[in-house]
């Protein structure tokens, strides 16, 4: 197989505890959640009536409020005639955990200190605990089955308050649904009514995490969930033609589930636009490599994510330089926005981390570029003449452009 082959197999993301497959470079699916047959834990109560304090909007049982629009969003702007378009670079976090490595809140703050505002993909079971697990009806699964780790009570309450400063900081909270089922019965097998459950599972174990896991005392996040939920990326990248249609009919704006497509300025599937991952130049090699984490892991140590230490170096350098070559290719080209993916997680030693921790620090502060959030590249395509798009969509990843004859 080659690595095109292998990077589109190997495009999910795992849980704490889970391992990519020998024989695909996936994740498999490695139930951790409690399959007993109790019975299901009663639904939670419905949602009392928004009451106002000071100037919180608290919403249902006080997980989530409205403190007006998000800080720190930049306002888009059409381009003008002969104006170069900005550089996007977009990083994506899938699962958005704050685990005991705390990696999330490393990341959130290096965001802050090198103007990078970020997309976190929440595991809408991350908000519930494992005491309630039977609360998940997953599609084609027992109530309370899952393919990750159930977040530990201590977890839980990390993860709220990271998402609850990332949004303060500007940068968006988006979903990775529930389960992280893949393969068989996974969500390349789920119907759209399916997806739509998912969804819906996912959107309210996080408007009712106080409810759910009785930290009643901790503050609300301060955004309505139900309103900032514009996008999101399916487990392994799988399922996406039925779940574009859930998404569309919630509302969704963009959809980052496609299995890998070339560095070009995005079009819309069903309305809504594909921020797909992106094949990089691969460094060293004639080949290229998936724009995420998990896809270099399994092209580097196959079916562990504790490979070779002495391979170590080597693999990072990979890594990094892969993301760099991608990131110059458009950036002295067509411009097109990069997207990259990735885990909180210290597979082969942290490498990984490290990669995106460089690539980060040296690019978002270089002139022309913008490191933002999928919501704010769809903001600002929205924003942009149909006709420019078209011509920008033309362009090869590394094609110099004629701005004057291009942006009219």
């Amino acid at each position: 197989m080659g690595v095109l082959g292998a990077s589109a197999l190997a495009t999910g993301c795992s849980g704490a505890q889970s391992r990519p497959s020998a024989a695909t470079g996936t994740t498999p699916s490695t139930p951790a959640a409690s399959t007993t047959t109790e019975a299901p834990a009663p639904p939670p109560p419905p949602a009392p009536t928004p009451t106002w304090d000071g100037q919180v909007k608290v919403l249902g049982d006080g997980s989530t409020s409205d403190t007006g629009p998000q800080p720190k969003q930049p306002v888009p702007e059409r381009l003008k005639p002969g104006e170069k378009p900005p550089q996007f670079v977009v990083f994506s976090w899938d699962g958005a955990l704050e685990g005991d490595e705390r990696l999330f809140s490393h990341f959130r703050k290096l965001g802050v200190e090198n103007n990078a505002q970020m997309t976190f993909f929440l595991t809408g079971l991350y908000t519930l605990p494992k005491s309630r697990s039977t609360l998940y009806q997953p599609p084609q699964h027992k109530a309370g089955e899952a393919s990750i780790d159930f977040a530990t009570d201590p977890h839980i309450k990390d993860t709220v308050e990271q998402l609850r400063l990332a949004w303060l900081d500007g940068n968006e909270i988006g979903t990775h649904f529930n389960g992280h089922f893949c393969g068989p019965k996974g969500g390349g097998d789920w119907s759209t009514e399916e997806w739509k459950s998912e969804l819906d599972q996912s959107v309210s174990f996080v408007t009712n995490w106080k409810t759910n896991t009785g930290l009643k005392d901790l503050p609300p996040l301060p955004f309505d969930y139900t309103r900032e939920l514009v996008g999101g990326r399916a487990p392994c990248l799988e399922g996406q033609k039925n779940l574009l249609a859930a998404e569309k009919a919630a509302g969704f704006r963009y959809d980052a589930s496609s299995p890998g497509e070339f560095q070009v300025w995005p079009v819309k599937k069903e309305g809504i636009w594909n921020f797909p991952l992106q094949m990089l130049p691969y460094s060293g090699k004639s080949t290229q490599s998936l724009s995420m984490d998990f896809n270099f892991l399994a092209n580097q140590s196959g079916n562990t994510t504790n490979g070779d230490p002495k391979k170590y170096d080597t693999w990072e350098k990979e890594t990094r330089d892969s993301y760099l070559a991608g990131f110059e290719r458009v950036y002295n080209g067509s411009r097109a926005p990069l997207f990259i993916g990735n885990h909180f997680e210290s597979w082969n030693g942290g490498i990984y981390m490290q990669a995106i921790e460089d690539v980060m620090k040296n690019v978002c502060k270089r002139d022309g570029v913008r490191c933002v959030s999928f919501r704010q590249v769809a903001d600002w395509l929205d924003a942009q003449d149909p006709k420019v798009l078209d011509k920008l969509r033309q362009l090869d990843p590394a094609q110099p452009a004629d701005w004057s004859r291009l942006v009219k």
